[in-house]
């Protein structure tokens, strides 16, 4: 009788280390290279994904006061329906929250990709320095990207950028995009953007 359980023991071990292996051996799929491409001159933004343009949006950057601050960075954090806080001041999500309904925190603190309270400003230099986004435009966005995509800021016109925003939407879809190389993350000497919790460095106005 233990000689048949123990037979039937080492025949499910062994059935089971055979499935484990056969999960373990199946190809995983490949993970996608974005980027993210912001001109401040064109006011737009780009998400590229292995080196294919995916989708143009329209977004408002730095006033010339508080200029968006160039570089290449990363995302570092991704909150939904943030709470902003600024100067003893709190907003909890809503239509009057001054970021809106998503975070992106880039690696520069302070900064990051955000909605708006003020949907007018699209299109236009009005920000502290951060990329603000319209609701539905952001809330895409949000759900395209990870922590860890590369986001460059771009301030004056590049062959890059040029071929991004120039181009017509039906031969930029089509266009492979060469991504740029990695380079440090710039950080700008100070920022002049509110804190919001949970988040370690806020987005602005």
């Amino acid at each position: 009788m233990k000689t048949w359980m123990l037979k039937i023991l080492v025949m499910s071990v062994t059935a089971i280390g055979i499935s484990g292996q056969a999960t373990a051996q199946q190809s995983p799929t490949p993970q996608s290279v974005r980027e993210v491409v912001v001109s401040l001159q064109d006011r737009k933004l780009a998400l590229i994904e292995d080196g294919q343009v995916k989708k143009i949006y329209n977004v408002a950057v730095g006033k010339p006061s508080t200029p968006s601050p160039e570089g290449t960075f990363t995302i570092e954090r991704r909150v939904a329906n943030p709470v902003y806080h600024h100067n003893g001041h709190t907003v909890e999500p809503g239509p009057s929250n001054p970021v809106g309904t998503r975070w992106m925190g880039l690696s520069t603190k302070g900064y990051g990709i955000h909605g708006t309270n003020e949907p007018t400003s699209i299109g236009k230099a009005a920000s502290h320095g951060c990329i603000r986004m319209a609701k539905a435009d952001l809330e895409e966005l949000y759900s395209l990207v990870a922590v860890g995509d590369r986001v460059q800021i771009v301030g004056s016109l590049t062959e890059q950028t040029a071929r991004l925003f120039e181009a017509s939407p039906a031969s930029v879809a089509t266009s492979p995009i060469q991504l740029a190389k990695s380079e440090p993350a710039v950080s700008p000497a100070t920022s002049q953007e509110p804190a919001i919790p949970t988040v370690p460095a806020a987005g602005s106005r």
